[in-house]
């Protein structure tokens, strides 16, 4: 089939409307950072003046940032045709949900949050594209980490248990049955997961491991938040190195599968975590089952991660198998045979983001 090409005016349009996007995907993270949502979602309207005063922010800077949000159309400007200082701009209620509501599956900061984290090293992208290698998670600092917690917090909550552990029928008579199930959940960032795990279901013991150790300390301090550090603790070390077998009723990995530089390993490593009759569950990707090109929107999305996050920090460890973010069903498939699994079942669970693995030994 004949590919559309658009003329050169259509793609200097698109591109155009991308770089609009870059600025406001810019700009709702400096608001965000600064708590300046917050504020304006708190009170019906405000100036420059005193937004500054409240953020402790420099009022000139402030006052920029609110007029490019009234131009952008995120606030609404009462009166525009005001001086600069008089001007009041306020969030519509409509809006809050997007931009102070941690808890919406809508919010718009994670999302804003990441992408300012993947950009973060782009001086060691542009060397690892020329001379090979990979970059370290550490590199990407905390926007990316603490974007991924923030993001991913919402599906937990609204999600996990209800939905995505829903659709396993077993294990969810096993989640309410004595003794209590245990649970081991691999790169568990901020512990979101594992918490919401705990919250969902109040008989189960939940251990996290994650190699970054600043995640695996928020992740203990969210557990004590909500309290469920009675049943969920958090490991800083690879399960590579664990000794013990047939100790859990579930494993599972959320989303990070991908970014390993040797995931079979890892795979191999939790199905003896489970043993015989143990379940392994792996979210990942939605990526489709074959290349297009153009793609979809989702196939954008993706290479654009898979560009400058997923592939170096999967090739940061070498050797590597160097995934990316496009692990399509046939590569975790063939992932999971290789770590010795009898089956591979992907769950009937519609999501926009993810694929739901579930691996029997």
């Amino acid at each position: 089939m004949a590919q559309h090409v658009m003329s050169a005016d259509q793609l200097a349009g698109r591109l155009s409307e991308a770089a609009l996007g870059v600025f406001d995907i810019a700009s709702i993270h400096v608001g965000d950072q600064l708590g300046f949502y917050g504020f304006l979602a708190a009170i019906d309207s405000i100036t420059a003046r005193e937004l500054s005063a409240a953020a402790s922010t420099n009022q000139r800077y402030t006052r920029e940032w609110l007029e490019q949000q009234g131009a952008t159309g995120i606030l609404i400007c009462a009166n525009p045709e005001a001086g600069p200082e008089e001007r009041r701009y306020r969030l519509p209620a409509e809006y809050h949900d997007l931009f102070v509501n941690p808890e919406s599956l809508l919010a718009i900061p994670p999302m804003a949050q990441i992408v300012m984290g993947v950009l973060e090293p782009l001086s060691q992208l542009l060397d690892v594209f020329r001379n090979g290698g990979g970059i370290e998670f550490e590199a990407f600092g905390r926007n990316l980490a603490e974007g991924q917690a923030r993001g991913n917090r919402p599906l937990f909550r609204h999600q996990l248990a209800q939905e995505w552990i829903a659709a396993m029928p077993d294990i969810v008579a096993r989640f309410e049955a004595d003794p209590p199930a245990r649970v081991a959940d691999i790169g568990m960032g901020y512990g979101w997961s594992s918490v919401h795990l705990a919250l969902g279901f109040p008989k189960i013991v939940v251990d996290g491991f994650d190699l970054d150790q600043a995640s695996v300390l928020r992740a203990q301090a969210f557990a004590i938040d909500e309290g469920v550090s009675d049943r969920v603790a958090f490991y800083c070390r690879d399960i590579g190195d664990e000794d013990s077998r047939d100790q859990y009723d579930l494993a599972l990995a959320i989303q990070c599968v991908h970014d390993m530089s040797d995931p079979v390993s890892v795979l191999a490593s939790m199905r003896r975590l489970v043993g015989p009759g143990g379940t392994v569950l792996i979210v990942d990707e939605r990526a489709p089952d074959r290349y297009s090109a153009p793609g979809s929107d989702l196939d954008r999305s993706l290479y654009g991660f898979s560009v400058f996050h997923c592939l170096p920090a999967g090739m940061a460890d070498q050797p590597t198998v160097a995934t990316g973010a496009l692990i399509r069903q046939s590569i975790m498939r063939e992932y999971a045979r290789q770590a010795g699994f009898r089956s591979v079942e992907v769950l009937p669970i519609e999501h926009d983001s993810f694929w739901f693995y579930r691996m029997t030994p």
